[in-house]
């Protein structure tokens, strides 16, 4: 795993506001900031509902987590997942971890869609040609879309409380 200071790390600098988020902040509390997905060097769209969930502080990886952001960033993962089955009818969400490319714990929280073939379940599902695909625009209101479900969601716990 790369390792990287809070000074120089990709997620931390996106938290400075010094990295543009498509979208914007969907969810973000004292120790949590959840976010779509940016659109990937050389394309032109994303995969609507690729969502990135991460601690503010810098940890590079989940062994770095204390216990309250641990439990934070689970309870963030969760509400996300509602939201997009909610929101975007998603038929599952995936959640993993990889960090093998930026050493700060970030968990992607993915929506499957419905008639996504078997060769693209699991960390494939955003290479299905047929899967919702947007830019800018499509995320804005997407994240928008999610961010009022999230406050009209009167049942939830606050998370990281």
């Amino acid at each position: 795993m790369p390792t990287e200071t809070a000074a120089d790390c990709l997620i931390c600098r996106k938290h400075r506001g010094e990295v543009p988020v498509p979208g914007g902040a969907i969810a973000q509390d004292d120790l949590v900031y959840a976010g779509h997905a940016q659109i990937r060097l050389g394309q032109t769209t994303a995969y609507l509902g690729y969502l990135m969930v991460e601690p503010k502080r810098h940890a590079p990886g989940l062994q770095h987590l204390r216990e309250d952001e641990a439990r934070a960033l689970g309870s963030w993962v969760a509400r996300l997942s509602r939201a997009l089955v909610a929101v975007e009818r998603a038929d599952h969400v995936y959640a993993f971890v990889l960090g093998d490319q930026v050493a700060h714990v970030h968990v992607h929280v993915v929506a499957r869609y419905p008639g996504a073939p078997a060769e693209y379940r699991g960390p494939r599902v955003d290479e299905w040609p047929e899967a919702p695909r947007g830019g800018p625009a499509e995320i804005e209101a997407l994240c928008e879309r999610l961010r009022e479900w999230l406050a009209s969601d009167a049942a939830a716990e606050t998370p990281g409380r």
